[in-house]
């Protein structure tokens, strides 16, 4: 062989930027009886009714904790996925001992670890994790504070997200003749659903519930809002997540109004990476959370 030929076992097609390669979507997966096993399951990992309330009395330093965990997530490049869980996984660690460690993001990091090891092929490092909080802790620290959450939710990690819901209930939208903009109107639901994790308003609401107005959002955001279809839309999600479709209609004006707030605080200049790489289309809601100005 050529020692001059250089010589690799990347495959070199395009992926679109992503550095993992992913399976398509298998409908098979999907329908109402795994949605049903989800909202049974939701249940399971919902934080106490306690800690909901003694974080909504005093919501800033949570939600300073979750998005920081947001920023570390971005920089360096998780799946969604990763975010909502690692959030979720500190939550019930909190709801368990309601009182915040000694270094808050050296939780926040350990579950941002624990979720990339249950989503991802390739995990965020810890090292990358201590440098994100310009090594407040040490790896070693983040190993047994890793030890710490996993004890404390007997290993019992794998919670159901919003992000579990969305492409069931947006295959359901599909099979009623709703399969335009689908790729946009994921991107959208992502950004509001990962809204709401950080935002201690919407702490305590069920992540069906989440996952089906963040999309209701998102519906509303690309097409009319007086729209006929978009009315039958809203009934179709709220029927998939079991709740009154007034519920939904309460949580997406909640959603938009926490929304119009963040852009209100001001959008960042200049258009994103993300931004350059897809098409402009409508954009009734953002289309990247990194948009946002937290």
């Amino acid at each position: 062989m050529d020692r001059a030929l250089p010589v690799s076992l990347w495959c070199e097609d395009s992926t679109g930027g992503s550095p993992q390669l992913r399976a398509r979507w298998d409908p098979s997966v999907s329908g109402h009886r795994v949605i049903q096993r989800l909202l049974h399951l939701e249940e399971r990992y919902m934080p106490s009714m306690l800690y909901v309330t003694l974080i909504q009395r005093d919501p800033q330093r949570r939600e300073e904790i979750a998005k920081w965990a947001l920023e570390v997530c971005c920089d360096c490049g998780c799946d969604e996925a990763v975010f909502p869980l690692s959030v979720s996984l500190m939550d019930r660690y909190l709801s368990a001992y309601l009182s915040l460690p000694v270094s808050p993001f050296c939780l926040a990091a350990g579950c941002i670890l624990i979720a990339s090891k249950l989503t991802e092929c390739e995990t965020v490092t810890a090292d990358a994790l201590c440098s994100a909080a310009e090594f407040s802790f040490q790896p070693s620290d983040l190993r047994e504070m890793e030890r710490v959450v996993l004890a404390a939710l007997r290993w019992d990690a794998a919670a159901v997200t919003p992000q579990d819901f969305l492409p069931h209930f947006l295959s359901s939208i599909e099979e009623r003749g709703e399969s335009e903009l689908l790729s946009t109107l994921r991107r959208h639901s992502d950004t509001l659903a990962a809204l709401c994790v950080c935002d201690s308003r919407f702490l305590g609401a069920p992540p069906s519930l989440i996952a089906a107005a963040s999309l209701n959002c998102a519906l509303r955001g690309l097409g009319s809002k007086e729209s006929p279809h978009l009315a039958a839309m809203s009934e179709t999600l709220a029927e998939l997540c079991q709740t009154d479709p007034a519920v939904l209609q309460c949580y997406s004006e909640m959603i938009e109004f926490a929304l119009r707030q963040r852009l209100r605080s001001g959008l960042q200049p200049g258009p994103t990476e993300k931004d350059e790489e897809v098409e402009n289309e409508r954009p009734g809601t953002p289309t990247d959370m990194r948009e946002i100005d937290f």
